[in-house]
């Protein structure tokens, strides 16, 4: 029915009306919100569901800690934003080992990291333009890396597979997309650049001479991509926020007294077997976490997918009409452990809605089936707005900077 302008008092006192039974009137809805979960998640399935406000209108084995598979990614990046800020940037430095003559590196090229998860083919581009417009065209050394990094998402043999990179051995992919990203007079090669290593006998004499600073997109723009394709590169990346000891304990900080227990980390991504969580210490750290974004301008949808909309596992979740931008929320699997969550926030008028759904011992698509259908439940009970929300589609490497060292400076240590 559509209410006319000719009855506005009637329209504004039913709207009124309506708005205070979201949220206000929501313990009407708990009984009602009980009864689905264990009718679509199952009884004995852990749910969790609260208002914005902390008021709790389900919770259903609330309190039983179980696998969470990558919802464990969740208190991981709330300890990386509190430890680091969502502006921090990785630093990765590119210093001659010898003294440069002629375009050549009396020595090796080092380069020494503090922990870039995301250096892939692209970075290693940057660096090399960077190298190259220096006038460098030889190492007479190797490459030695120090430090911690990743390179294409792989922590093994790095100084090697980083050398080959630099040496042209990219994928022909990743020069046509820094290529067309940089333009012609900024990367006027055909050819993928290169840096010839002579691997003489390095000197180690002098030195080191700082040429280069890769700095990595921001921390925020990290998170979103890697909780987006769930990438368990989160499990060295806790490494940035003091190791996981200190990710767990300083999450624990944030939850009640009670709930402490009920958060384990054998690590940061959700791969190790002693990770455990209770759907109610989940939604208490989602709701730690949208307050940490809130005092930095941001929310959820900022480090989380939002289902429909972003790439990774909730592409094709919860999309359609009435799905579609709805949902932020993290998702978690290991049919090892019989472990499947889904755990986020729905917009309402009256504020967030906040869920955690932990599945133990259900088939995996079936356990995606069941908490699906009962999200959808929320959406409707609670009238589900869209997130306000624009997808970036910039590829990562192009938030990336890349710094050339003044001529003859001295490295400097972290």
């Amino acid at each position: 029915m559509v209410l006319r302008s000719r009855w506005p008092a009637l329209a504004a006192a039913l709207a009124l009306v309506a708005g205070a039974a979201l949220l206000t009137g929501a313990s009407v809805y708990a009984a009602d919100l009980t009864a689905e979960a264990r009718r679509l998640v199952g009884a004995g399935q852990g749910v969790q569901v609260e208002t914005a406000d902390g008021r709790v209108l389900v919770s259903e084995a609330g309190a039983r800690a179980v696998h969470p598979a990558s919802v464990s990614k969740i208190p991981t990046t709330l300890a990386l934003l509190r430890k680091l800020g969502p502006d921090y940037r990785f630093e990765t430095r590119f210093l001659a080992g010898g003294p440069i003559r002629s375009g050549t590196i009396e020595g090796s090229l080092v380069v020494r990291a503090n922990g870039d998860p995301y250096f892939v083919d692209e970075n290693a581009l940057l660096a090399m333009g960077a190298l190259r417009e220096l006038g460098l065209n030889q190492v007479k050394g190797v490459l030695v890396a120090e430090g911690a990094l990743l390179f294409n998402w792989e922590a093994e043999s790095l100084a090697p597979r980083l050398q080959y990179a630099l040496q042209g051995g990219v994928s022909t992919e990743a020069w046509q997309s820094v290529r067309a990203t940089l333009g012609p007079a900024n990367a006027p090669d055909t050819e993928i650049p290169s840096l010839l290593f002579a691997q003489s006998p390095a000197s180690t004499a002098g030195t080191e001479t700082l040429l280069v600073t890769h700095r990595s997109q921001p921390l925020l723009d990290m998170l979103k991509a890697l909780n987006g394709y769930s990438n368990n590169i989160f499990a060295p990346f806790a490494l940035a926020a003091g190791g996981i000891g200190a990710v767990q304990e300083r999450v624990r900080e944030e939850l009640p007294t009670s709930y402490r227990d009920e958060l384990v980390l054998g690590d940061g991504a959700g791969a190790h077997a002693a990770n455990r969580m209770s759907p109610r210490a989940t939604v208490a750290i989602l709701r730690a976490l949208d307050q940490e974004l809130a005092g930095h301008g941001l929310d959820l949808s900022s480090v989380m997918p939002v289902a429909g909309i972003d790439e990774g596992t909730l592409k094709r979740r919860l999309a359609g009409p009435n799905g579609e931008g709805l949902v932020v929320a993290k998702t978690g699997t290991y049919g090892d452990y019989g472990a499947c969550a889904l755990a986020g926030a729905l917009r309402t008028k009256s504020g967030l809605i906040y869920f955690a759904i932990l599945n133990r011992g259900v088939p995996i698509e079936e356990a995606r089936r069941r908490q699906d259908a009962y999200v959808r439940v929320l959406m409707a009970k609670f009238g589900a707005l869209p997130w306000s929300y624009q997808r970036d589609d910039a590829p990562a490497f192009t938030r990336a900077e890349v710094r050339i060292a003044d001529r003859g400076a001295e490295a400097t240590s972290d």
